[in-house]
């Protein structure tokens, strides 16, 4: 590319013009860069058969869906919507997995004892 520049005399009258070639190639790059660090590269779904057998994955992907289907946030959920979660979870098969409920627990910031209670009243309204 070429910038020109308009060189002033004393006297209001230009006396020359300076053109400056350089290549812009490398800014090109670094605009590349740019834009995928302020776009994000978007999520990439993990290959299915490296997490099939993972229950804490699933877990955490379930989870996202949840959150995202509702519009909530995981650290804004109330009570209720935790209890719900649960249940939803539990719907899943994520009880499945060993310790399940601690680590269920500590991803929603409750007791595991809460947990238990929230499936005990549930088991008791069907």
């Amino acid at each position: 590319r070429c910038v020109s520049m308009l060189l002033p005399s004393e006297s209001s009258d230009a006396v020359g013009v300076m053109c400056i070639n350089f290549n812009v190639a490398a800014f090109d790059d670094v605009k590349k860069v740019l834009d995928l660090f302020i776009t994000g590269a978007g999520l990439v779904r993990p290959p299915e058969e490296l997490f099939k057998d993972d229950w804490q994955e699933r877990i955490n992907s379930f989870l996202h869906g949840w959150l995202r289907e509702r519009q909530l946030a995981l650290n804004s959920l109330s009570r209720d919507h935790k209890r719900e979660l649960v249940e939803a979870l539990y719907a899943e098969g994520a009880f499945n997995g060993k310790s399940a409920a601690n680590y269920i627990a500590n991803v929603l910031d409750m007791g595991r004892a809460t947990v238990y209670k929230h499936l005990k009243q549930m088991r008791e309204d069907v």
